[in-house]
């Protein structure tokens, strides 16, 4: 744990930020609350999709294979965990985005997630960025590698034009909204092996395309580490 928060919470009780009573020196989240997350019961492994039993690829993966090669999510993007990613992006809760950093990582080493080289966050375009002040992905990036001791993460990709919000769109019309969005900034040499960073992943366009960037730059096996599945 850092100073900073080690001081945060010297001055501050912790306190859970799902039910509101005490919480937990390490995570604000008490320990009656965090076994009641919504967690996924099964899923296609490529693609994050929740099914009844787990699968390598689901059909749709099956049909049009994704450019990344696994995904890990966290929770099932309903109830607790929806409110606190609203709570987070919309209105500027970074204690809800800490939070649900680190619910992230504790649930990667539940699940035995591999390790990658690099954490990537899906960039924002500056203009989104300005208006809310902030990457919400970044933000989880950035806490995810303290979380795993100072794993490296770097903001390689840049998004090149605005887009459309992908939830207000049409499921069939998300891909192209996203396609050629992004570009490489940089990234360290002789990187194969990264995890790419969102809160929400829904038909996973926007990962998918950033996906797609990453290998055409040379990285072997892109792997998506997202907070929440729709």
């Amino acid at each position: 744990m850092f100073w900073a928060d080690r001081l945060r919470r010297g001055l501050f009780p912790p306190v859970c930020l799902v039910c509101g009573q005490d919480g937990r020196a390490e995570i604000d989240c008490c320990a009656g609350c965090e076994p009641e997350l919504p967690v996924l019961a099964a899923q296609c492994a490529r693609c994050g999709i929740e099914l009844e039993t787990r699968v390598d690829l689901c059909g749709r993966c099956a049909m049009a294979l994704p450019a990344f090669h696994a995904t890990w999510p966290g929770f099932a993007y309903t109830g607790v965990v929806e409110r606190l990613v609203r709570r987070f992006k919309f209105h500027g809760d970074l204690a809800a985005g800490r939070l649900l950093a680190d619910l992230l990582a504790r649930r990667l080493v539940e699940l035995e997630a591999p390790r990658p080289q690099l954490i990537v966050p899906v960039p924002l375009h500056v203009r989104r960025g300005l208006r809310r002040g902030f990457n919400q992905s970044a933000l989880i990036s950035r806490d995810l590698s303290r979380w795993f001791g100072g794993l490296p993460w770097l903001e390689a990709l840049r998004r090149t034009r605005p887009t459309a919000t992908q939830s207000e769109l049409p499921a069939d019309q998300r891909s192209g909204n996203v396609r050629g969005a992004f570009e490489l900034k940089r990234l360290p040499p002789a990187t194969t092996h990264v995890a790419l960073v969102d809160d929400v992943m829904t038909t996973g366009s926007t990962l998918n395309e950033c996906a797609r960037v990453l290998l055409q730059a040379g990285v072997k096996r892109v792997e998506v580490w997202v907070v929440a599945r729709a």
